[in-house]
């Protein structure tokens, strides 16, 4: 057994009219999160976890998350975990939210613009390469964001929706403007039923 790239669900064209395009999917999925399988997959030879499938992530990255001599390794299967969430968290022309959880973020934030401001501010406060992330910790939701591939796993969080500000998941389609990418993303892309699942 190895870790695998796991098909979109979804054809590479299929989001262009949400404001993703097949270039920026043949890139990001098929080059950038393959390249993470395939260093995965060497640098995990040798170590107890070798032979580890995809269904061992959510296991191996909180173990390993912090120390030093895992460090390479975590990068690059935590990165793997990430948009194996990301392409599931997406939908062409995004969903409508379920009304559970838009209960659930109404009474966490406010209301639901008020979630996506906060959501938005997130992603675009995160210096460099990251993650902007909506978990739930101890039955409630909160908003956050971790640097380059660290994931809510490696604090006890539920991952509900993610969202990638590496340069590479949004330059080719917005170039430099982040902001215009997170709103997109929130107002186009999401698949709030997929969100909704992950609450258990």
């Amino acid at each position: 057994m190895a870790f695998t790239l796991p098909d979109l669900p979804y054809s590479h064209d299929a989001l262009a009219g949400s404001g993703m395009s097949e270039e920026t999917l043949q890139y990001h999925h098929d080059l950038h999160h393959n390249a993470y399988v395939t260093k995965g997959n060497e640098l995990i030879s040798g170590t107890p976890w070798e032979g580890a499938d995809n269904a061992a992530l959510a296991t191996i990255i909180p173990e390993i998350y912090g120390k030093d001599e895992h460090q390479g390794l975590f990068n690059q299967v935590s990165q793997h975990w990430n948009h194996n969430q990301f392409w599931e968290m997406m939908a062409p022309g995004g969903t409508a939210m379920p009304g559970e959880l838009e209960k659930r973020i109404t009474d966490a934030f406010g209301s639901v613009d008020e979630f996506k401001k906060a959501f938005a501010a997130a992603g675009a406060a995160q210096f460099g390469s990251g993650w902007a992330w909506l978990v739930m910790e101890d039955g409630k939701l909160k908003v956050t964001k971790t640097p380059n591939g660290v994931n809510p796993l490696c604090f006890g969080q539920t991952a509900l929706l993610g969202c990638d500000v590496w340069e590479h998941s949004y330059y080719i389609d917005y170039r430099n403007k982040r902001p215009a990418y997170l709103q997109n993303f929130l107002d186009n892309l999401v698949n709030w039923e997929n969100v909704a699942s992950r609450m258990g």
